[in-house]
């Protein structure tokens, strides 16, 4: 059992440091032909329907080793730019002294779109498809490409099944396709887990930059890496691969990652990637078929938040659209399933039941002091606020085109107004005992999500379509003061904005948003300090929940999840508390 490894010693040793200061890298018995080792098969095809990159032609090269068995679904690697490393014989070798299992390798080339005449120039996809961040060429690759190789037969009439398991497949590439290899896997770990880089591109082209950041304040992913790259590599407009690639190295190292490295002095060629693509090769399957797992990161917050073993759990399933959790003071949570006009309570024993049968569609809610629950009811444009004893329901305010709302201790109530027509701002709506609504801020682009700080002197508002959350001073008479574009959050390079909607505090002034990215944890201080993704990938809002609001549940679409964490949250309709002060 070779142990998690953050440098390339154990390479070093089949490797020679003397090796390192040569010009050129010879390749290793691995890589060379073996007339023993019999050779794997060949095949090519273009494909030209996608419906991800439409327009698009390509070729496709896919490897068949001779011991492949179709009555089992084999392992798979995929390769950018068509292949490279010489990888079918050191496949052919590998897998013949059964140092990685056997696998198919397909090989991609980037999509061109061609002219529509000779005088025009062919649209070349290699940077959009490569360096753009985001899920569309791992869906690429998932839903069209690997589809078509099982449409495939070897010349001895041998069908393709390809493995649908993360931990069966790798992905790997060199400049670019490095760069699209770590994004296919970051951002569908459940697809891939075994990634190769080779001087890859982590630098300002599209947004490929931002990963070291990322990598330290997301929760970490079960994914393997190896990384290759030279000191001579590209310096220019970009940015300095050489710098970045080492920038990456060391974040995986800080957030945990399983991953090793081999770094020569090298410029921007696959000479050094190609001599050390068998060592790569084993250490990516080491061990295999045991899984990868998620390595522990060194970040703070994480450590401070998550409790070790405890991951998401299903709480409800089979929803249309799940909104506006709120907690009452035993701690059971509420929600809504807005396109279905229900109301759904979550018991202390994990039991789901139908709370109302009739919601008027109602978005966010919260509890206020006196123990009712207040509602947005998006269908009526009110505010309802039902007994919860009685599940009596009546209108507090009418008129109000909200979103979501909190209740203070004191019977504040203030909620968000956005508009989804034309230029006109949304805005933050103080809603009096009697229901009349004073507008107290306005001006955000589409306000959505609304807390209180744990001492109440503070109401936090997000702006969905950008990547803030406001921070307002609230005055003894409700009105808000002080205004400022507060906390800071991260966009995915797929969107204009965080897409930011719930939120809430942990009694330790922590705030926990609802955004494309998942759940973005900020400090008091308003910088986002760690990334809590959710199962599939969704998440419109969040409270705080159980008998000691240590669970943290999120509606995620047509879900509900549930995690327990090491903090509390706190209750916006209870006493106010003061937290410390943060660290600045």
């Amino acid at each position: 059992m070779i142990p998690r490894l953050y440098c390339c010693f154990w390479l070093l040793a089949a490797f020679p440091l003397s090796l390192l200061a040569q010009a050129e890298y010879p390749l290793a018995e691995d890589s060379l032909v073996h007339p023993a080792v019999s050779a794997g098969e060949l095949l090519k095809f273009n494909f030209d329907h996608s419906e991800i990159f439409p327009g698009t032609t390509r070729e496709v090269t896919v490897y068949v080793p001779r011991q492949y068995d179709p009555a089992k679904p084999a392992c798979v690697y995929i390769g950018q730019d068509g292949g490279g490393f010489n990888a079918p014989v050191v496949f052919d070798n590998l897998i013949a002294k059964k140092e990685i299992p056997v696998l198919i390798g397909v090989f991609i080339k980037p999509g061109v779109m061609k002219a529509i005449n000779p005088s025009a120039l062919d649209r070349f996809n290699r940077s959009l498809e490569y360096d753009g961040l985001g899920s569309d060429y791992a869906r690429f690759v998932l839903t069209e490409i690997l589809p078509a190789v099982e449409n495939l037969k070897a010349a001895d009439g041998r069908v393709i099944h390809l493995s649908s398991q993360a931990n069966d497949r790798c992905i790997g590439g060199a400049s670019s396709g490095a760069i699209c290899a770590f994004t296919a896997a970051w951002e569908l770990p459940d697809a891939f887990s075994r990634v190769f880089s080779s001087i890859g591109t982590f630098v300002g082209l599209r947004g490929g930059n931002e990963y070291p950041t990322l990598v330290r304040k997301y929760e970490p992913k079960a994914i393997r890496i190896f990384q290759e790259d030279g000191t001579n590599d590209l310096n220019i407009y970009g940015g300095d691969w050489w710098m970045a690639n080492q920038e990456m190295e060391r974040a995986l190292t800080f957030a945990g990652y399983e991953h090793a490295h081999l770094w020569g002095d090298n410029g921007h060629s696959g000479k050094h990637a190609t001599a050390i693509f068998p060592e790569a090769m084993k250490f990516l399957w080491k061990d295999w078929p045991e899984p990868v797992r998620a390595g522990k990161s060194k970040n703070q917050f994480l450590q401070d938040l998550l409790v070790p073993g405890e991951g998401w759990q299903m709480v409800s399933e089979g929803h249309k659209f799940t909104e506006g959790p709120a907690v009452n003071v035993c701690g059971e949570v509420f929600f809504n399933d807005i396109p279905a006009g229900k109301t759904f309570k979550i018991g202390l024993n994990g039991s789901v039941v139908e709370f109302l049968a009739d919601s008027k569609k109602a978005n966010g809610q919260a509890f206020g002091p006196d123990g009712r629950l207040y509602a947005v009811a998006t269908q009526s444009k009110q505010i309802v606020v039902c007994d919860s004893e009685t599940r009596q329901t009546t209108v507090l305010a009418n008129g109000i085109q909200g979103n979501d709302i909190v209740v203070r201790h004191d019977g504040l109530i203030f909620v968000t107004e956005p508009f989804d027509w034309g230029p006109q701002p949304g805005n933050v709506c103080l809603i009096s005992a009697t229901g009349e609504k004073r507008i107290v801020d306005t001006g955000l682009k589409y306000p959505n999500g609304i807390t209180l700080s744990p001492d109440q002197s503070l109401l936090y508002v997000d702006d969905s379509r950008s990547r803030w959350v406001y921070s307002y001073q609230i005055l003894p008479d409700g009105s808000l003061a002080n205004k400022q574009r507060y906390f800071h959050l991260h966009e995915p390079d797929t969107a204009e904005d965080s897409g930011a909607d719930g939120m809430r505090c942990d009694r330790e002034g922590r705030l926990y948003v609802a955004t494309r990215l998942g759940v973005q944890v900020c400090d008091q201080a308003g910088r986002v300090n760690c990334i809590i993704p959710t199962p599939n990938g969704r998440v419109a809002n969040l409270t705080f929940g159980g008998e000691k609001f240590d669970t943290l549940f999120c509606t995620c679409g047509d879900k509900v999840f549930k995690r327990k964490l090491k903090v509390s949250g706190a209750l916006p309709f209870g006493p106010p508390s003061k937290p410390a002060a943060p660290h600045l």
